[in-house]
C-alpha cells in the first residue's frame, strides 16, 4: 500500500568553511593572472582552503552539527544521510559513512551522491523523498567539497575558480500550515561530460605513472562550453518551474543559484525580471565550493535579513555531467 506523501520542510541549516583564505593576490604569486582579471571574469575575490589531510567529512561535520542544533534534534534522530560531493574522503567507504560515525547518527543509513555542482539540489530531493514517503522521520542533507584536493594550481583557467566548504540542512515533516518544499526539477545531459571532468582516477583510467605525469587527476574544463550551457539551462529550467507552478519571476522572494560565475547568475536573474535585492551573490568570498555553494548562500542571505520565513525561494544549479537541478520552496526557518 502506497502512503500519501507528507509535506517536508527545512528544519535546520548549518555551514562551515575552513579558516585559511586564498586570495586573488595569493594566486598572482602562483600563476600568471591578476586580481582584476579574476574579478572581471568570475566575480571571485577569495576562497577558503582546508589544511593538508582534511577531507570532505571533516568540514561536513561542523555544518551537520549546526543544522541538527537548529532543528533541535540529536544525531540519533536522523534516519537518513545523503552527502552530495565530488571530493569524497575516499572512493569507498562513502563520506556519508564517515560522517555518520563522526556525529554518532547511530540509526541512520545513507550514501554519497555525485552530481558535481548540482550535488546539493539533487541531494535535497533525495532527502525529501525519504521524509515525504515516511521512510524516515528526519533526513540530513549535506553538500561538502574539498575542491583544492583536485585543483591544478599551475592551471590558471581552473585554479582561480574553486574553494572548499560545506553546508547541511535537516529535513523534517511539515504541518499543514507550515511552509516547505513545493516542487523540484532535474535533468542530465551526458553529451557534455567531457567539457568539465577529472579524466583519471576512476575505473576507466585508474592511477598510473602516465596519468600522474599528464596531470589527469585534476579538474579539466572547457570554460566557454560550460558557460553557454549554464546560462541556457539555468534560464530554461527556472522558467519551466515557474510556469508549472503558475508563477512568474516576480513572485520569487529569493533566487539562490549555484555560485560559479557572477555573469551566469546575473543573466538568469535579469531574464526572470529580478533586481539585485532578489538574488544572492556570495562567490566573491568563497569561490565555487561545488555542492556547498547553495547552503552557504542561503546562510548568508538569512544573516543579511534577505531570507525570512514564508519567502518563496528558487534553488538552481548546473554542474559537470552535465547536471541541472532546481528546487522551489517556501522558507521554513
Amino acid at each position: 500500500m502506497v502512503k500519501a506523501l507528507r509535506r517536508v520542510k527545512i528544519s535546520g541549516l548549518g555551514t562551515h568553511v575552513p579558516p585559511h583564505v586564498l586570495t586573488n593576490a595569493d594566486l598572482e604569486k602562483m600563476v600568471e593572472t591578476t586580481d582584476e582579471w579574476i574579478l572581471q571574469r568570475t566575480g571571485i575575490r577569495e576562497r577558503h582552503i582546508v589544511e593538508p589531510g582534511q577531507g570532505a567529512s571533516d568540514i561536513a561535520e561542523p555544518a551537520a552539527r549546526a543544522a541538527l542544533a537548529e532543528a533541535g534534534l540529536a544525531p540519533a534522530d536522523i534516519g537518513f544521510i545523503v552527502v552530495g560531493t565530488t571530493t569524497p574522503d575516499t572512493i569507498f567507504p562513502s563520506t556519508a559513512c564517515r560522517l555518520q560515525a563522526k556525529i554518532g547518527a547511530t540509526r541512520a543509513w545513507g550514501y554519497d551522491l555525485g552530481a558535481a555542482c548540482s550535488g546539493f539540489t539533487y541531494s535535497l530531493t533525495a532527502g525529501w523523498s525519504m521524509v515525504a514517503t515516511g521512510a524516515v522521520e528526519h533526513a540530513l542533507v549535506v553538500g561538502a567539497d574539498v575542491m583544492s584536493s583536485i585543483i591544478d594550481y599551475t592551471d590558471r583557467a581552473t585554479c582561480i575558480l574553486f574553494g572548499d566548504g560545506a553546508g547541511a540542512v535537516v529535513l523534517s515533516p511539515a504541518g499543514d500550515d507550515e511552509p516547505g518544499v513545493i516542487d523540484f526539477m532535474h535533468e542530465i545531459d551526458g553529451n557534455g561530460g567531457d567539457a568539465l571532468c577529472m579524466p583519471a582516477g576512476g575505473s576507466r583510467k585508474p592511477a598510473s605513472h602516465e596519468t600522474v605525469d599528464q596531470r589527469l587527476h585534476y579538474v579539466k574544463q572547457d570554460g566557454q562550453t560550460v558557460f553557454k550551457f549554464a546560462v541556457k539551462k539555468n534560464e530554461e529550467m527556472a522558467l519551466r518551474m515557474l510556469e508549472r507552478n503558475q508563477l512568474s519571476g516576480t513572485d520569487l522572494d529569493l533566487y539562490c543559484s549555484h555560485q560559479a560565475n557572477r555573469r551566469i547568475i546575473e543573466a538568469t536573474a535579469a531574464r526572470l525580471g529580478l533586481g539585485p535585492d532578489k538574488f544572492i551573490l556570495n562567490l566573491d568570498r568563497y569561490g565555487n565550493t561545488t555542492a556547498a555553494t547553495i547552503p552557504l548562500a542561503l546562510a548568508d542571505a538569512r544573516a543579511e535579513g534577505r531570507l525570512k520565513r514564508g519567502d518563496l525561494v528558487m534553488l538552481a544549479s548546473v554542474g559537470a555531467g552535465f547536471t541541472a537541478g532546481s528546487v522551489l520552496l517556501r522558507w521554513s526557518l
